[in-house]
């Protein structure tokens, strides 16, 4: 008898940085990527404070699949998002989802809002899609360079990958404290992936 494959599993998020949500909640999760054929390869990294850089960013499907491997593994996430997606009588369910509304015309109130949630949670992951926007961006922000940090985090990078319907938590990146060496070696490490519209990455 062959060995059922779980597209994405709670195993895959270390006990202390997961949450409380329903079992019916993390079925919806992995009932979604068994559904559309995606897997969730590698786990959440072990340490009390993660960031993790979440690319490419080039559809609004990208926002789906993450949330969805989120829920299916149970993890306690805060992830930040542009603050017009957090309209009336829905924003609340974003917050349920992890949302940290950003306004781009204020990015220094980026930092009080992931100080607030660091307040809050003691083992917490952070997701950031540094490119800040969908379409092609020539210049990454440092934001989430400098947000990890502030706040202490460890950086793992978590990769979309269409063609092998695959999200990747891949490898632990070290800064170097030099924001465009940073930027453009994390860059690179993308190369081998490819989002829903590789063009616009």
């Amino acid at each position: 008898m062959s060995k059922q494959v779980i597209p994405v599993s709670q195993e895959q998020c270390p006990e202390h940085l997961r949450t409380n949500r329903s079992a019916l909640t993390r079925w919806l999760g992995r009932t979604f990527y068994r559904g559309i054929g995606w897997n969730l390869e590698g786990s959440i990294a072990d340490c009390e404070r993660l960031l993790i850089v979440a690319a490419p960013h080039t559809s609004n499907w990208d926002f789906v699949y993450g949330i969805c491997a989120i829920l299916g593994i149970n993890a306690r996430v805060r992830w930040l998002g542009k603050h017009t997606i957090f309209v009336p009588g829905f924003a609340w369910f974003m917050r349920w989802l992890g949302g940290i509304p950003v306004n781009r015309a204020q990015p220094d109130a980026v930092m009080g809002y992931v100080d607030e949630a660091v307040k809050k949670d003691k083992g917490l992951i952070i997701v950031v899609a540094p490119e800040g926007t969908r379409k092609k961006s020539p210049k990454w922000k440092s934001g989430f360079l400098r947000i990890a940090e502030k706040n202490n985090c460890k950086i793992q990078l978590g990769a979309l990958d269409f063609p092998s319907k695959r999200i990747v938590l891949g490898d632990m990146f070290e800064p170097t404290g030099d924001h465009e060496a940073d930027i453009a070696a994390i860059i690179k490490y993308y190369g081998q992936f490819k989002g829903r519209y590789p063009d616009q990455f």
